[in-house]
């Protein structure tokens, strides 16, 4: 694998203050069914504070984050018994929402866009950098642990957004959102009558550290466009520069 040059030596990336706060980063779950993978995840997982509990299977996955409770799951997608797709699909329908990283081989964008509709927080590319793999965790546990938005509501119009439950209702109805989706329209409510660049966007719902295709934003926008039928507010195109949200005067 071409990341193995940049495993740290013995004396890097282990001083005694990170020897001493070893585990205070959380649990993450790593499950890939390649040996040399989950090695070198552990290894940079661990020297950066993270305790890292290891699966080998999809099956052993599901049974594993239901027994630990980890704060997060980096989980690869092409596996025995069940594959990532699978794995992600039934801990959301089961109420999990523990951020998941997906890994995956294949270069496909479909790939990448099927498991963000299925509820993957983000994805990684092999062969990847250990040290960007760090960097996604850091980023995605950043995102889901901001205490001040758990009791949120946001309400525009008809539209009514609460952070803590992850729902959205429009009018008395109920709207069922995909985590990106739901994401996307806080920043969206977040930043009302202001128009929005992709690359805002990214950084917002994605995170700092997101390196894939900037028309994931489009795809996204596009399937909430379609959410937001009989809304009195509406996403706006912005011609070469982003989006916004404005009244929508047929709301």
């Amino acid at each position: 694998m071409s990341t193995e040059s940049s495993r740290p030596s013995p004396g890097t990336g282990h001083s005694a203050s990170g020897a001493a706060r070893a585990g205070s980063g959380g649990v993450i779950l790593v499950v890939d069914d390649e040996p040399n993978i989950v090695e070198l995840a552990r290894l940079y997982l661990r020297s950066e504070g993270f305790k890292v509990e290891t699966a080998r299977d999809g099956r052993e996955a599901l049974q594993k984050v239901a027994a630990l409770k980890p704060n997060l799951v980096v989980l690869d997608l092409m596996m025995p018994e069940l594959d990532g797709w699978e794995v992600t699909r039934r801990l959301r329908q089961g109420g999990d929402r523990t951020p998941v990283i997906m890994l995956t081989a294949k270069g496909d964008d479909v790939d990448k866009i099927v498991g963000l509709e299925l509820g993957a927080d983000d994805y990684l590319a092999k062969p990847f950098n250990p040290r960007e793999l760090v960097a996604r965790v850091r980023a995605v546990l950043r995102r889901s642990q901001e205490p001040d938005r758990a009791t949120r509501v946001l309400e525009v119009g008809n539209v009514r957004v609460d952070l803590g439950r992850r729902e959205m209702t429009i009018g008395e109805q109920q709207v069922e959102l995909r985590t990106k989706e739901f994401d996307l329209l806080v920043a969206f409510l977040e930043n009302l009558g202001l128009v929005l660049d992709r690359e805002t966007l990214l950084r917002i719902v994605w995170g700092y550290d997101y390196l894939g295709d900037s028309r994931t934003i489009d795809v996204h926008v596009t399937w909430l466009r379609d959410k937001l039928e009989g809304a009195t507010v509406k996403i706006q195109t912005i011609r070469g520069i982003g989006y916004k949200l404005v009244p929508s005067p047929d709301g």
